[in-house]
């Protein structure tokens, strides 16, 4: 497994209230973990959400040894969305924060995905690239029920915002999707915030990462690119090749 992550507070923003966290070692009884949040709030609220959802996440794995992703996860983002809730209602400045949530556990050929908000998980390959994660956003809802189309989504008023957070509700529903890589060992996956994908279509997402170049060079210049283009938000890239054994990969 080879993997790389960078986050970037863009060219506008004035703090950082996205997070990542990466491991190819154990977290509880987990084989690995790869988890992208993006925080929202006012003042420093966002930040603080983002980070304390990803440290409650993992105190939780790390006090189990239950190795089933979907029931482990399901829990620990209860457990992080309660434990993100009471500390918003402890401080009038916090009050309402809340973050997205993405992440991944690659068990054998088996991937096992979750996410909450509109950060995002895609699949990818020479060929093609999918989103495999659904946005709990406005303008999804509303592609969704055939009342927006994706193109008048990109300039939608509504469009920076999700029906669904971590820690801004006393509960949370979170969604799973489940994918067998056999047979796709050369797929890599790529979890990020919205900061990249409002920036970076997804055409030039999978341009960047089946290029030429070492991995760090390749997330660097997702971040970069959007920053080239306005960085009006916070960015996070987090790109893993599997099956790779070598920094030089290429799909």
């Amino acid at each position: 497994m080879n993997f790389f992550g960078l986050t970037d507070k863009g060219k506008l923003r004035r703090q950082n209230q996205d997070f990542l966290f990466a491991s190819d070692v154990p977290v509880g009884g987990l084989p690995n973990l790869f988890v992208v949040a993006d925080g929202m709030g006012g003042h420093n609220a966002g930040e603080v959400a983002s980070e304390y959802a990803v440290d409650e996440l993992l105190e939780r794995l790390r006090a189990t040894d239950d190795p089933e992703p979907v029931h482990a996860i399901s829990d620990a983002v209860s457990y992080a969305n309660a434990k993100v809730y009471e500390k918003a209602g402890e401080d009038i400045d916090k009050a309402g924060m809340g973050t997205t949530m993405v992440t991944c556990v690659l068990s054998g050929k088996h991937l096992s995905v979750s996410n909450v908000g509109d950060s995002r998980l895609y699949c990818l390959d020479r060929t093609s690239i999918r989103q495999i994660t659904r946005d709990h956003s406005v303008v999804e809802e509303l592609i969704r029920r055939g009342a927006l189309s994706e193109e008048d989504a990109e300039f939608h008023k509504d469009r920076h915002k999700i029906t669904r957070a971590v820690g801004a509700e006393p509960e949370v529903r979170t969604d799973f999707f489940d994918l067998d890589f056999s047979g796709r060992e050369d797929e890599a996956i790529l979890l990020c915030t919205d900061g990249l994908t409002n920036e970076v279509s997804d055409s030039e997402l999978q341009s960047i990462i089946e290029g030429e170049g070492s991995l760090k060079e390749k997330v660097t210049k997702l971040i970069d690119t959007a920053n080239s283009r306005r960085g009006a938000d916070n960015i996070t890239a987090l790109v893993i090749f599997p099956f790779a054994d070598s920094d030089e990969v290429e799909l």
